[in-house]
């Protein structure tokens, strides 16, 4: 039997193979390589869906069963799909934080040296990260929103409170349900990016979205009006719901700004990468 000969390409001096260039797209593979590779990504997913889906089945249950007792007040100011989403609520939380650590765990373990070494000019790293980081948040969160959708409904089915796919507004919030969380978590790594520490990143996105609302709200009436639907939490919240409160910004506007928080910061990262030390 006659040997074949196999072609391989030219070994560099010193043995080592040949290095191609450095793309966005291998960048990107590098970024989804680290991304799954590190076990708080893992952790954080599977909090976030916990949170999506159990307290969004917690808060149907509670309601189905305590329908019956509930007043006509509150009767009128339920709605399905705002229990159904209960769970988003906390959510945000979790996949902010993992925003923020996709970028602030390479910073404490001194890993990103070695990232900047392969990639020189700094920012396709922090574009990689964004968009595959982006890219995993929006699969894993949409079909966890749909799935605590159907179970929802079917529970408060027992009391004939449900909603179906086809009302209107429901898919819509769905999906603004899904972005919400994704624009969440790349708010958090714009954060992380600017500040380059876990703690201080996990508490500048905590401050701006659990806390600044309510000191906003102690402000006089008037001026908290003007603010309130421009905070980010409170302008992306519009998107995930059917019949916003009066006085909120339109759903897709509120997304718009939402985004547009997550964009400057992202943008403010970009620069102080470009101009700062590892």
């Amino acid at each position: 039997m006659s040997a074949v000969a196999v072609e391989r390409p030219p070994v560099e001096a010193g043995g080592a193979a040949p290095v191609g260039p450095v793309t966005q797209r291998r960048v990107a593979l590098s970024e989804w390589t680290k991304l799954r590779s590190v076990r708080s990504t893992r952790w954080s997913l599977f909090v976030m869906l916990l949170l999506i889906i159990g307290f969004g089945i917690l808060a149907c249950v509670v309601f189905e069963s305590r329908w019956p007792h509930l007043g006509a007040d509150e009767r009128h100011h339920f709605h399905p799909l705002r229990a159904n989403l209960a769970g988003v609520n906390f959510a945000q939380l979790a996949i902010g934080v993992l925003g923020v650590l996709a970028i602030t765990a390479e910073y404490s373990t001194g890993m990103i040296r070695a990232t900047f070494s392969a990639v020189p000019k700094r920012l396709p790293v922090l574009w990689g990260k964004a968009v595959v980081f982006g890219a995993v948040a929006f699969a894993v969160s949409l079909p966890a929103v749909f799935i605590v959708f159907f179970i929802g409904q079917a529970i408060l089915s027992g009391q004939h409170i449900n909603i179906g796919i086809s009302h209107p507004g429901v898919v819509r919030a769905l999906f603004g349900a899904a972005l919400y969380l994704t624009v969440m978590g790349l708010f958090g790594l714009g954060l992380g990016a600017i500040l380059r520490s876990t703690a201080g990143g996990i508490a500048a996105l905590a401050g701006i979205v659990f806390v600044l609302p309510p000191i906003v709200g102690l402000l006089p009436s008037s001026v908290t009006n003007s603010i309130d639907p421009y905070l980010p939490s409170n302008a992306g919240g519009a998107i995930w719901t059917i019949n916003p409160d009066s006085g909120t910004l339109a759903p897709w506007a509120g997304l718009a700004v939402f985004a547009a928080y997550a964009a400057v910061a992202l943008a403010i990262a970009a620069v102080l990468l470009k101009r700062r030390d590892t």
